[in-house]
């Protein structure tokens, strides 16, 4: 079984810098590609980024390209997502997911694994 730990969410002002983790238990993590998700109330989950197994591939939602960064940490089980010039729309609780099957990197139901989300909140 895996399980993901989200952290480093929080209150932010426009065009400042956060940076998330994913903390993820088991030994699945550094053979399977990870994603970072996000959702706000009354909305669909929205694809953000996404990483394969070995770090050299990476993807991301249109909204988010150039601003930020998916990396992974497969010696520390760890997953990130730098985000930087952080924008009140990006206000939303991210989540991060393991993939271990086929599928979209942009499909959130070809994710296995989910954390329990963490508030990143952007004021104006």
């Amino acid at each position: 079984q895996v399980q993901l730990v989200e952290s480093g969410g929080g209150l932010v002002q426009a065009g400042g810098s956060l940076r998330l983790s994913c903390a993820a238990s088991g030994r699945t993590f550094s053979s399977n590609s990870m994603g970072w998700f996000r959702q706000t109330p009354g909305k669909e989950r929205e694809f953000v980024a996404a990483v394969t197994w070995s770090g050299f591939t990476t993807f991301y939602a249109d909204s988010v390209k150039g601003r930020f960064t998916i990396s992974r940490d497969n010696a520390k089980n760890t997953a990130y997502l730098q985000m930087n010039s952080l924008k009140p729309e990006d206000t939303a609780v991210y989540y991060c997911a393991l993939k271990t099957r086929g599928g979209s990197y942009n499909y959130h139901p070809a994710y296995d694994y989910w954390g329990q989300g963490t508030q990143v909140t952007v004021s104006s």
